[in-house]
């Protein structure tokens, strides 16, 4: 991924020099560097890697993921906190993950904590399981299992 953006960077400040203006214009590198971005989508399969704005989408897809996400579930936290009886469940659950490697697993666990109404309470040693402890794990353990998976998947997206 690297070589493929500084191979695009290259691309467009190639660009500029071959436009020969008499100053350095913005608008004539992001011009090359779209130019680079269709020259390496069609060479890319020799680098050996997946194409690299792939990646940049699938981050940019998790980061809308998580801002959906935290604000649903930032209602559901605020409905039980609204009622007038509280009728929440909350307990710890088990939940074995596919990610590896300790990036893949810290972004899981910290995204997971950021939300509300979960946290994660510890990552085995072997770190494919977490022990998460739920605000109303009975009533919404389902989502909460769901809502891991989807993460699991971006995050797969974006680092595989």
């Amino acid at each position: 991924m690297p070589a493929q953006f500084l191979t695009n960077i290259f691309i467009a400040l190639l660009w500029v020099l071959f436009q020969d203006e008499d100053q350095f214009y913005l608008t004539t590198f992001a011009t090359g560097y779209i130019v680079g971005i269709g020259i390496l989508y069609m060479l890319h399969r020799f680098f050996g890697d997946r194409f690299y704005l792939s990646r940049v989408i699938a981050a940019i897809k998790l980061i809308l993921l998580f801002i959906y996400e935290l604000f649903v579930s930032g209602i559901f936290v605020l409905k039980h906190i609204l009622r007038p009886k509280i009728t929440i469940k909350p307990g710890i659950f088990y939940y074995e993950t596919n990610l590896r490697g300790d990036w893949e697993v810290t972004i899981l666990a910290m995204l997971l904590t950021l939300t509300p109404g979960s946290v994660v309470v510890e990552v085995t040693p072997e770190g494919n399981a977490f022990y998460v402890h739920g605000m109303d794990v009975y009533e919404s353990k389902d989502q909460l299992i769901r809502f891991l998976e989807k993460f699991e998947r971006m995050i797969m997206e974006v680092t595989r």
